[in-house]
């Protein structure tokens, strides 16, 4: 699995604590540094929507604005994810299956990767 997360987050550090605490191994990436690719973020797209994806609480999407964003298609919103991992919301887990998480809910987390 791919853990895509901020190492400054306090939200991907709980993530991270829960994942250790269930043996759950993850390949941990720096989503500043290297954010998910365009096809792994469209995956999310058809997956999650695009309200999940973005990080509508930090900097990076406050400087480029909600009406901007909300004016974007689908593709200009995937490439400006692609660009800036900070637009994403974070953490940002693919599992083995494909299947996508954004965000921390321990609940969600419990029932995509844990359930029989």
């Amino acid at each position: 699995m791919k853990l895509y997360s901020y190492p400054a987050c306090g939200t991907c550090r709980k993530a991270l604590a829960w994942l250790r605490d269930r043996a759950i191994s993850v390949d941990p990436i720096d989503i500043t540094r290297q954010p998910p690719t365009l096809e792994e973020l469209g995956q999310a797209l058809e997956q999650l929507g695009r309200k999940r994806l973005f990080n509508t609480s930090g900097q990076s999407y406050r400087a480029l604005g909600s009406a901007a964003v909300q004016a974007m298609d689908d593709g200009q919103a995937l490439a400006a994810l692609a660009a800036d991992g900070k637009l994403i919301k974070r953490p940002f887990l693919i599992s083995d299956d494909g299947r996508i998480l954004t965000g921390f809910k321990p609940e969600e987390w419990q029932e995509a990767l844990l359930a029989p």
